[in-house]
């Protein structure tokens, strides 16, 4: 193994994607400094070919990749890197849809590994801010079954069996795998989801491209993965649910999958946090405010709309800050 440094709190540089439904809020909000129309900005990712690079400390011009290789389990974790080896297991995102996005499936583990020897795709969706009728399409307004929902395509009637629901501010999902969804114009959202890049294509509203041209569907990949049930995807996590006087300095669940764990973390204080508990690396996606997160001998600033690993041999950090709030994730 090379050791050129000890292990220190990372951040990345931004892989930003324009697209066709993107917008400017995350140049005008989040700082991200792109092109018009930027949909997506990956946060941290080890999808090939578009594997993060280091942005800060000694590190920085490495990718993600060469410090999974050298530093293994220090990095991610003995269970994680048991189980996925020298790749990354998540992909963390900030997406703006200024239009709706396709309607679209993700493949289950199984499906994705047998047509494109990948990950499944399991997401988790934190709504940080949302326009007035904001809204996600999340599977089908009525009982489906395959035939119905072929009539329906083929009639080009699909929009009138999917189940559009308004979001507001703070509110969570976990979309799984085969569940048909959509996020609605005006949304601006975090994603957590299993590192993968497939998606089935079923509808995209009639429109072109960025080059003009018809984007393809993938009618035949999605219908083996759909999963016509009906499923919950709404979390029952609310800040106005929780405890008077736990809402900060604290961490406070969200949600979980097999895949990962997600807190909300809001500061108004200095505040340590022991992370002996988390068997893995932990990230921090900030929603709102700045903080210093220090070490025994490294310290980074993150603001709003950062995204920041502490790797898993780091046994707790120092968040210092008087206004701050963040995602926070990890593999159980």
């Amino acid at each position: 193994m090379i050791t050129i440094s000890p292990l220190y709190p990372l951040k990345f540089e931004p892989i930003l994607k324009q697209k066709v439904w993107g917008g400017t809020k995350l140049n005008k909000l989040f700082q991200k400094e792109g092109k018009r129309k930027i949909g997506e900005s990956w946060e941290i990712s080890g999808v090939a070919e578009n594997v993060s690079e280091i942005a800060n400390g000694p590190f920085k011009g490495r990718t993600l990749n060469w410090l999974l290789e050298n530093y293994k389990e220090k990095l991610v974790g003995e269970k994680v890197y048991n189980d996925f080896g020298n790749t990354f297991p998540l992909l963390f995102k900030f997406i703006d849809a200024r239009e709706d996005l396709s309607v679209q499936v993700h493949p289950d583990d199984a499906l994705a590994k047998k047509r494109h020897n990948s990950f499944g795709k399991t997401e988790m969706w934190y709504i940080i801010d949302v326009e007035k009728n904001g809204r996600l399409i999340l599977g089908f307004n009525k009982t489906m079954h395959r035939e119905k929902y072929l009539k329906s395509l083929s009639e080009s009637r699909i929009t009138e069996i999917l189940n559009s629901e308004e979001v507001k501010k703070g509110d969570a999902f976990i979309l799984k795998p085969g569940t048909v969804h959509a996020i609605g114009a005006g949304v601006l959202l975090a994603e957590i989801q299993q590192t993968s890049d497939i998606t089935y294509r079923i509808y995209d509203w009639d429109r072109p491209d960025t080059n003009g041209q018809m984007r393809e569907l993938h009618t035949d990949l999605a219908l083996e993965a759909i999963n016509f049930s009906p499923s919950k995807t709404k979390l029952d996590y609310s800040e106005e649910t929780v405890p008077a006087g736990r809402q900060e300095n604290t961490p406070i669940l969200i949600g979980a999958t097999d895949f990962f764990t997600v807190n909300k973390l809001i500061l108004s204080k200095n505040y340590i946090r022991d992370l002996e508990e988390t068997p893995s690396f932990t990230v921090y996606m900030c929603l709102e405010g700045t903080a210093t997160i220090e070490t025994d001998d490294f310290s980074e600033e993150i603001k709003k709309g950062e995204t920041i690993l502490v790797p898993a041999q780091l046994p707790e950090i120092k968040f210092t800050t008087n206004s701050a709030s963040f995602l926070e994730v990890y593999i159980p």
